[in-house]
């Protein structure tokens, strides 16, 4: 009775969380307006939203911004987790301590803060501040996941490298990157996720003339929603699907490494 119990709650519970989903993926084939009346399958909205010009261009600032913001915070993060690990225990425990506190700070901290930081410095917002906003967000999330591989690394092959004549260029590129490989894409793909997902610190950090996707569709929502959001964010969810599954497929390998 008790396993029935658990089973019936757990699936109450995605239920719950993954039927509106269900709902907006369906209603994104609708041939009609209406949301409370099926009235035919139709690739109507698709074929809308593809030709909407104000969607595409905030796909490309959106695709363009996590790609460089990604790109960015795994180099960042990888020579940060790379300096930290050189550390001894006590600086390092406090540099992890400083690294994990933007992950648990409420993003409309961050953001604000951001936005006060480049209206102090008298910083033009717009795809530059949103951009440098996304890497500072990011480069902790690729440090938390190249660490763990740092860490089951044998910390003496470094220096063995250097005694047989390697230069330290070429230690850390033939030597520890090839060893950090699964964390520092496992990073890279999260801070790619991260940044296509994020609203409230690009809401902040950017102006109504740059827009990516997610800012883009609170403004319209304002106004009412169109069909071919219903569309637009059934695409975006299928995409961050398969994106969280690879991760995780990645991340699963590390552990086991």
């Amino acid at each position: 009775m008790r396993r029935f119990v658990k089973k019936f709650y757990l699936a109450i519970i995605l239920l719950f969380l993954y039927l509106p989903i269900a709902v907006l993926i369906i209603q994104s084939f609708n041939a009609g307006k209406s949301r409370a009346k099926w009235e035919g399958f139709s690739f109507r909205w698709y074929e809308a939203l593809f030709k909407d010009e104000a969607i595409m261009k905030a796909l490309y600032i959106t695709l363009a911004i996590a790609v460089l913001a990604a790109v960015a915070a795994t180099i960042l993060g990888t020579l940060a987790a790379i300096g930290i690990h050189a550390m001894k225990k006590r600086p390092q425990s406090v540099m992890m301590t400083i690294t994990n506190l933007p992950m648990t700070m409420p993003d409309i901290v961050t953001g604000i803060s951001l936005m006060l930081l480049f209206t102090f410095s008298r910083i033009e917002r717009g795809f530059m501040t949103m951009l440098f906003a996304h890497i500072t967000f990011n480069t902790p999330y690729v440090i938390l996941s190249v660490m763990p591989k740092l860490k089951q690394m044998n910390k003496h092959t470094y220096e063995a490298a250097l005694d047989l004549g390697a230069t330290p260029t070429y230690a850390l590129f033939h030597v520890i990157l090839p060893e950090i490989r699964e964390g520092v894409v496992t990073g890279m793909l999260l801070a790619f996720t991260l940044s296509l997902d994020d609203f409230v610190i690009s809401y902040f950090t950017t102006s109504p003339m740059v827009q990516n996707l997610s800012t883009l569709i609170y403004s319209k929502a304002r106004i009412g929603i169109e069909p071919s959001l219903n569309a637009l964010s059934a695409l975006m969810f299928l995409s961050l699907l398969i994106l969280l599954l690879i991760i995780n497929r990645r991340s699963g390998k590390v552990k086991k490494a």
